[in-house]
């Protein structure tokens, strides 16, 4: 959730993401902190620091926005549905989940107690589904999609 509201500040958006201003605000920051803008050696290294971190939070924004969810649904919900869980992995607050098709799915929010539980679960993907699949903000994760 911190990665979730530090994009969220850097782009000045509030509550739920249009992508049409986002992409406006992504085009704007990227104007303004372009290192050949700069001549300073020391400016021009953290433009280019600044630069990738707009870059990786609007990519992010992107693969959480309510638009980009609901044109993922159905190949999300065939996922959750029809493949079991191949492996996951819990740090801090987030849940990283590889499914059977080789997809894989980041989940945020999701606490050490909740983590331990889905572990000792006998039925770890029913516990998934009801207590975490569509209950957390979630994302596809590149990670799985580079693997295929």
């Amino acid at each position: 959730m911190k990665r979730v509201n530090e994009y969220k500040k850097l782009f000045e958006v509030e509550n739920d993401i249009d992508l049409k201003i986002l992409k406006k605000k992504y085009r704007n920051l990227v104007k303004e902190w372009h290192p050949d803008k700069f001549q300073d050696v020391e400016k021009v290294a953290e433009a280019e620091k600044v630069s990738q971190q707009i870059i990786d939070g609007y990519h992010f924004l992107v693969s959480i926005a309510p638009e980009t969810k609901a044109s993922n649904k159905e190949e999300y919900t065939v996922t959750i549905n029809e493949s079991g869980i191949a492996d996951f992995q819990h740090k801090g607050l987030l849940l990283e989940v590889t499914f059977m098709d080789g997809s894989t799915y980041e989940y945020f929010g999701v606490n050490r107690g909740l983590f331990q539980k889905l572990v000792n679960s006998d039925k770890q993907v029913r516990f998934a589904k009801r207590n975490i699949f569509n209950s957390f903000l979630y994302r596809k994760s590149k990670r799985g999609s580079l693997v295929a």
